[in-house]
């Protein structure tokens, strides 16, 4: 006998979600029976067809413990053409991915698609046709809750989501989670900006900044996927630890073809083994840096003195000083890359030949010209008036040679600032200088001069507040030709260098016309906490706006006084206390005073991690060094000595910036413990 259907609403739901799975299931054992063999083509391209149906398999996976679907609409009319005419509604499950049944029909809706886009930015006064938005509550991947709003109804009270604010509050176990369930109206605008265009948003801690710039990712993906699969996207982090902590983000909506790298791996051409003093690494992320290397790059070009002469069989052709000077001039002033006009520069002088042996009654062809081009008298000339540059040797030789510096510095940088540029000890050789990393981001600089960097079509850039104008310069060459979305905090930034401005910033990105939104509404950091790191802003960004925080969380702000001689035990209580609750604990301390909580914890019998590594039952506090904390976020944060903190960063604008990102980790509470005063700023 059939079973009989349910009346109970929220069984039905749960079947609907066993019914999307057994689809899913389905679907994904469709691509995997997919017989190759009889496919005609070359190996290549079954290989090429291989490789995508994998990746389609790994797309379909199911999480177990990731909703399938995390809401509903039911909208007043009909969407499809093919039930428009029967004036009624229809229903759509909005979740992570499309699946659809036997029949082809859907019964999950990506949330990326348009018909998805009312479940973000219907409200009561704009419903956009939207009669009902339901929101499903889950707990260990099982649903177990679920929450309407009738949109269309006047008479029901507008009252704030419990489920979307338990979503946002749940702990944070584990790497940063998706929020395609709780992406809000002004999130998602940016999300579905067009692709042509590049948008750098401006986001105070907890505002989403990091998860929107990811899931604009994902959108992008699946808008535009022939487009990007073609040219590539790159998302750019500050390091090794944030990349891990967001890795997780992208497969989770089924995109696994998103390269990660943080800029000194974008830039990796010479092995980093050695520190600039904070003045050198600011000088050396000068702007002014792109035209000392240009003129290095050039320097080697001198116009000839001799005449170039081509024996072919019995005959002489003589290309005379004033047109080869002519050839090489013309080159110079097109500001082509170097090694394309080097490459240029002997087919040029060969054509030249060519229109001589034709005025000599010959009638050469292609063939001839190539042939020409290699002649030993014709490559003797390239090599002496335009050499090939390596790009790592020239800045060896920069960096090593005052007198070089001199010459291509002249005008640009005075005599203190190329003091400070110059090597302490002249490197060898490229093997073993001891490369620092703002030199290898002039050794990227030079590399584009000789040869062009390839361009993606759009790249994700985080914690853009801390770059250097040569490092903005470096990200602009990876998407000349495509997007960008800049993410940061002008607040957060902790580099000698730090951004002054976003206008500034995208100038050197190359993206002047770039639009700047700014997100100030708080989803992640208790009101209490981001009140009072934000006493910090008019020392630290004069003129941003304070965010302002959805969670109003009584007594998620501690701020304990500690005698001296009670550390680090003190630390070690607030963190026992901490791990009492639900959720991760990050502690939060100086740089360096890391050894000296390391061997405290471990004394203690606590258990910690490194940032970046996936917390477990186990193992659920983290030692972070403030230098690491950006970025990342724990239920619980222990903020040891904020005195420490600041004192371990050069100057003090960049130590209350540095103490202002370690305050701002905190998704429900935040313990502050001090034995020196406070900064003035925060009494």
């Amino acid at each position: 006998m059939p079973a009989t259907p349910t009346t109970d609403p929220l069984q039905r739901e749960r079947d609907h979600l066993a019914a999307s799975r057994a689809a899913l299931r389905a679907m994904r054992e469709d691509v995997q029976s997919l017989d190759l063999r009889d496919v005609t083509g070359t190996w290549v391209s079954a290989v090429v067809l291989q490789n995508q149906i994998e990746a389609r398999i790994a797309a379909l996976a199911d999480l177990a413990h990731t909703p399938l679907f995390f809401g509903r609409l039911d909208y007043l009319h009909a969407i499809s053409e093919e039930l428009s005419e029967g004036g009624g509604g229809e229903s759509f499950y909005i979740g992570r991915r499309h699946v659809h049944d036997a029949d082809g029909d859907p019964m999950v809706i990506d949330w990326r698609a348009p018909v998805s886009q009312p479940f973000y930015r219907a409200s009561r006064t704009e419903p956009l046709d939207v009669e009902r938005r339901r929101r499903f509550g889950y707990t260990g991947g099982e649903l177990t809750a679920y929450e309407d709003e009738h949109l269309s109804d006047p008479s029901e009270a507008d009252t704030a989501s419990a489920l979307l604010a338990a979503e946002i509050e749940k702990p944070r176990v584990g790497p940063m989670r998706d929020i395609v369930a709780t992406i809000q109206p002004e999130q998602d605008e940016i999300v579905r900006a067009d692709v042509s265009g590049t948008i750098c948003v401006q986001g105070a801690p907890g505002t989403g900044k990091t998860a929107v710039g990811l899931h604009r990712v994902a959108y992008l993906l699946y808008a535009h996927r022939e487009r990007l699969a073609r040219t590539g996207t790159l998302v750019i982090g500050p390091n090794n630890a944030f990349l891990s902590y967001i890795e997780q983000v992208l497969p989770a909506l089924g995109e696994l073809d998103v390269a990660q790298s943080t800029v000194q791996q974008l830039v990796g051409h010479v092995e980093v083994r050695g520190e600039d003093t904070p003045e050198a690494a600011r000088l050396k992320g000068d702007a002014r840096m792109a035209e000392v290397l240009r003129r290095a790059v050039r320097a080697g070009i001198t116009l000839p003195t001799e005449p170039c002469v081509v024996v072919r069989g019995s005959r002489r052709w003589r290309v005379p000083v004033y047109e080869l000077t002519e050839i090489i001039e013309e080159l110079k002033g097109r500001e082509v890359r170097y090694g394309a006009a080097g490459d240029a520069l002997p087919q040029r002088i060969a054509h030249a030949v060519l229109l001589k042996m034709e005025q000599g009654g010959e009638a050469p062809d292609d063939r001839v010209q190539d042939a020409v081009a290699r002649n030993t008298a014709v490559k003797a000339v390239v090599k002496q008036c335009w050499p090939p540059v390596d790009p790592a040797k020239l800045v060896l030789r920069l960096l090593s040679d005052p007198e070089f510096l001199a010459a291509c510095a002249e005008g640009v940088l005075t005599a203190e600032e190329q003091q400070a540029v110059l090597w302490p000890k002249p490197g060898r050789s490229v093997k073993t200088a001891r490369w620092t990393p703002a030199d290898a981001v002039l050794v990227d600089e030079a590399t584009d001069l000789v040869q062009r960097t390839p361009s993606l079509g759009h790249v994700v850039l985080d914690e853009a507040q801390d770059l250097s104008p040569m490092q903005y310069r470096a990200v602009g060459r990876r998407c000349t030709t495509g997007s960008a979305t800049v993410l940061g905090d002008l607040a957060q930034g902790t580099t000698p260098w730090a951004t002054a401005s976003w206008p500034e910033a995208l100038h050197h990105l190359g993206k002047s016309g770039a639009h700047v939104e700014e997100l100030t509404k708080g989803f992640r950091v208790p009101e209490e906490v981001i009140a009072y790191a934000s006493r910090l802003l008019p020392a630290i960004a004069p003129g941003l706006a304070p965010a302002s925080s959805v969670r109003d969380a009584p007594g998620s702000l501690t701020i304990r006084q500690i005698a001296d001689g009670e550390q680090p035990e003190a630390v070690l209580a607030a963190c026992r206390e901490a791990l009492t609750r639900e959720g991760s604990t990050g502690l939060i301390v100086a740089d360096a005073r890391v050894p000296l909580f390391a061997e405290a914890l471990a004394a203690a019998g606590l258990p910690y991690l490194s940032p970046g590594a996936e917390t477990s039952a186990e193992a659920r506090l983290t030692l972070v060094p403030a230098s690491l904390a950006k970025g990342l976020e724990y239920d619980y944060v222990v903020l040891d000595e904020p005195a420490a903190v600041i004192a371990g960063e050069p100057d003090e604008r960049t130590g209350l910036r540095r103490l202002y990102v370690a305050l701002t980790r905190a998704v429900s509470g935040l313990t502050v413990l001090h034995t020196e005063p406070l900064p003035e700023q925060l009494r």
